[in-house]
């Protein structure tokens, strides 16, 4: 199994997407509409102060019929923020976001954000990992 900070490598796009506190949640959905993203850091400067995803949106302004204009990030983040080293492997990292039903996980080191990872960025790696052991056992059966 890999590291996050391997699977950060990896990945097509290492940008961090994120948005302000004071923003606005439609400005908040709408960056994750153009970015094909399910949810933004939301950061103050450097300072990660929490994560808004499209769970938050449909949870806290759909159902309790806000409106996306006049509701703050800030207002309807996730502030209780769980995240993970770069050093923590793929393994360790899903049993963390499985525990606290996220789907969502900023990889911080030393208090700097580096990157973010998504439940499928690990689910790929563990399916490509097992396919790679397949390809292994196939051909040491093989000969």
């Amino acid at each position: 199994m890999h590291t996050l900070k391997q699977i950060l490598e990896r990945k097509a796009s290492n940008e961090i997407w994120s948005i302000t506190p004071d923003a606005t949640v439609y400005e908040a959905i709408k960056a994750m509409a153009d970015k094909r993203a399910g949810a933004l850091l939301v950061m103050d400067g450097a300072n990660l102060n929490g994560i808004i995803s499209e769970r938050d949106y449909a949870r806290e302004v759909i159902l309790k019929g806000r409106a996306s204009k006049d509701t703050l990030v800030s207002e309807i983040m996730s502030s209780n923020i769980i995240s993970a080293p770069s050093t923590d492997g793929v393994k360790t990292s899903l049993g963390l976001m499985t525990e606290h039903h996220i789907r969502h996980l900023p990889i911080v080191d030393d208090g700097v954000v580096i990157g973010v990872v998504s439940l499928g960025d690990l689910v790929k790696d563990v399916i490509s990992d097992q396919q790679s052991t397949i390809e292994q056992l196939e051909n040491y059966i093989r000969g």
